[in-house]
C-alpha cells in the first residue's frame, strides 16, 4: 500500500520520530514521509510510534491508498527531498 504519514509531536520527541519514520518512509517534508510500505511494516511501524508518542498531546495522520498512481501528487515550489527510483 501507499502511505503519506504526517506527525505533530513535542520537540522534544522529533529527532526519534524523524529516525522512525526514515526506517520505513521516505522523508519528503518536514514531518512528512510518503512511501509504499506492508501491512506488516506499517503495524510496526504505528505501534513503535505509540510508544514514542504522548497521546495526549502528539499526533499522527496517515492517508493510505492501494498504490500511488491512484494519487494525484502537485508540488508547487521547492521540492525539499526528490523521490529517485535509484537502482
Amino acid at each position: 500500500m501507499y502511505v503519506i504519514l504526517v506527525y505533530d509531536v513535542n520537540v522534544k520527541r522529533v529527532g526519534k520520530m524523524l529516525k522512525l519514520c526514515r526506517k520505513y518512509l521516505h522523508w519528503i517534508q518536514n514531518s512528512v514521509f510518503e512511501g509504499d510500505i506492508t501491512e506488516s511494516q506499517l503495524g510496526e511501524l504505528v505501534h513503535a510510534a505509540k510508544k514514542l508518542m504522548d497521546q495526549e498531546t502528539d499526533s499522527i495522520i496517515l492517508f493510505k491508498s492501494k498504490e500511488q498512481k491512484w494519487l494525484d501528487k502537485e508540488i508547487i515550489g521547492h521540492e525539499k527531498s526528490v523521490l529517485d527510483n535509484i537502482m
